[in-house]
């Protein structure tokens, strides 16, 4: 490793204060902190002495994988020992609820070096994907360790299933008015019912950067409407294209937007620990846990409308419905191998629905299921007419808001404690959070994106 570093030119010192494995670590956090903070500044500032990325020799490539490993193993070190102390003091001994770009931060600033600062993702950002350094894989580093430890996870995800910061600011009008338009999603206030519409046609319904914070407010404004019992998620209509005058549900993630450095990593985890959690567990209050077992959220039954088709992300959604219905011509897809990424929760939900062999076959295979077919079936609940989806919706919201919906939502907890436990769901999230970060930036993505894609080519 010595050789590697010299030939990329670093002079002896340098080589000798990051050559080994770092700091010995203690119990004693201020002394971990002070000395780990000056182990990966100094590493940092090695990588800064390297030209960019893409202008890298092969020596330089080295060492500074070299570097990024040697600090990355730290990083793992420290927080086996220290993540509950540091969480601790973020949220001031678990007294304050902080959503993950917060967490993220702060502790970059409580702990220099152990998280990129938010000037450097920015500064990543203005790079296309296969050019970023990849610093935000220490915040999925961060992040697993978070989620691995029962008390932080839990508390973690209680903070994300609180209501968005901004969704106070609309609440007021949409109970007055029922309807709010916030560019890449709208909802509307119809009999019993919210409808939450995905409108991101220029990239057919696919999601982003872009999308995130007003999809999840949209999830809050469903939830918290005391004039509605159902939520139901559509994809709003095409304008151009083939498509256009069509209603589509969701393309999953914009293929786009990831190979041009557009999506962040934090994106990740604000989709499914905020939005589709809520959906799946309901929305919290910071008073009461909203633990199945002895907690409480407001939760509603949720009916997913599937239109023409439901690709990965949009698949995923499907996964946490109480009710589907999907057009006899509509088709679900989980390419995730394509993509070279963790389908959201898909891996741990979608054995539930079509079982093991089949998930592995969608996920890792390409395997198309048509919503027509028995395994669409176990999926979709009802498959009618491309023209029949809107009296599908209303058929079943009347019946279900005709026999009174508080047994439903009890039976729905009592499905989720049963099939998805709070816990299990935190334990996976610790995986997701780490492996996903890894993803993100892997060459593969990349090469992937190109290969089936052909998104080189792909304006934004």
């Amino acid at each position: 490793m010595q050789t590697t570093f010299e030939q990329a030119g670093f002079d002896r010192t340098r080589i000798d204060q990051l050559t080994g494995d770092g700091p010995l670590l203690s119990d004693d956090w201020e002394h971990d902190t002070a000395t780990s903070s000056a182990f990966w500044q100094n590493a940092q500032s090695m990588l800064d002495q390297l030209p960019p990325k893409p202008r890298r020799s092969q020596a330089e490539t080295e060492a500074a994988a070299a570097i990024l490993a040697l600090t990355r193993a730290h990083r793992e070190r420290f927080l086996q020992r220290h993540v509950r102390a540091l969480y601790s003091r973020l949220t001031r001994g678990f007294k304050t609820f902080l959503r993950v770009d917060a967490l993220a931060y702060g502790a970059s600033s409580l702990v220099p070096g152990l998280t990129p600062t938010r000037a450097m993702v920015e500064t990543e950002n203005q790079h296309v994907q296969s050019a970023k350094e990849g610093h935000e894989i220490d915040q999925g580093i961060f992040f697993g360790h978070l989620m691995a430890d029962p008390d932080c996870g839990f508390h973690v995800c209680h903070a994300m299933l609180l209501p968005h910061p901004e969704t106070a600011a609309y609440l007021d009008r949409f109970l007055k008015t029922g309807r709010l338009d916030l560019g890449t999603a709208s909802i509307e206030r119809h009999p019993g019912s919210n409808t939450i519409y995905f409108q991101n046609p220029r990239y057919m319904h696919a999601e982003d950067e872009t999308t995130v914070n007003p999809v999840e407010i949209c999830v809050d404004l469903c939830l918290l409407d005391p004039a509605s019992s159902v939520g139901v998620l559509r994809g709003g209509v095409i304008d151009h294209g083939k498509h256009q005058g069509k209603r589509a549900f969701c393309t999953g993630i914009n293929l786009t937007h990831l190979y041009h450095g557009k999506v962040p990593y934090l994106w990740y985890l604000q989709r499914e620990l905020g939005f589709i959690n809520k959906m799946y567990r309901g929305i919290a209050d910071p008073n009461h846990s909203p633990d199945e077992v002895l907690g409480q959220t407001t939760e509603k039954l949720w009916i997913g409308a599937v239109d023409q088709f439901a690709i990965g992300g949009g698949c995923q959604y499907l996964l946490v419905m109480d009710i589907n219905i999907a057009a006899q011509d509509a088709y679900l897809t989980l390419p995730a191998r394509k993509e070279g990424i963790v389908p959201g929760a898909a891996n741990m939900r979608m054995p539930r629905f079509v079982g093991d062999r089949t998930t592995r076959q969608a996920i890792m295979m390409e395997r198309r299921i048509e919503c027509a077919s028995p395994e669409g079936r176990m999926v979709c609940d009802m498959v009618v007419p491309p023209d029949g989806i809107d009296q599908a919706i209303q058929k079943t919201i009347a019946s279900i808001t005709a026999s009174g919906v508080v047994s439903a939502a009890s039976n729905r907890k009592a499905f989720r404690v049963a099939q998805e436990p709070f816990d299990m769901f935190r334990r996976y999230m610790s995986v997701y959070a780490r492996e996903q970060a890894y993803c993100h930036f892997s060459p593969a993505l990349i090469s992937n994106l190109e290969r089936n894609w052909d998104a080189s080519n792909r304006k934004m």
